[in-house]
């Protein structure tokens, strides 16, 4: 099985941070995967599903949007099969439900999303 939990979403202020979280689970999931990246994207009602930050296996290796670049910060700790998304500076355009990805030798594997709410 494979599963993804988020958690960390909430409604805020514009100018407030959130920490997203994101576990996955199963046997799918290992910590040895090198090949296991994680990443986020957010969709807006009524638009489309958007990009927001990816990092490799190593935690070295990431990527933004360029709407959230200096402002959010993805992280992958030791144990490999966690990514944190930071976000600060929070602005109304930032709501959205958030959804954590994992891509294991081109599967995608999704979440079920967190709601984060902004307002001014």
């Amino acid at each position: 099985q494979a599963q993804l939990g988020e958690s960390g979403g909430g409604s805020v202020q514009a100018g407030d941070s959130l920490r997203l979280s994101c576990v996955a689970s199963g046997r799918t999931f290992s910590t040895f995967d090198y090949d296991m990246d994680m990443g986020w994207y957010r969709q807006a009602p009524g638009k489309e599903r958007e990009f927001v930050a990816r990092i490799d296996w190593s935690g070295v290796n990431t990527s933004y949007a360029e709407a959230v670049k200096g402002r959010f910060t993805i992280t992958r700790p030791n144990t490999k099969l966690t990514t944190y998304l930071r976000m600060n500076n929070l602005t109304p355009e930032d709501t959205a439900m958030y959804y954590c990805k994992v891509q294991i030798r081109g599967v995608n594997y999704w979440g079920q999303g967190t709601q984060v709410t902004v307002s001014s």
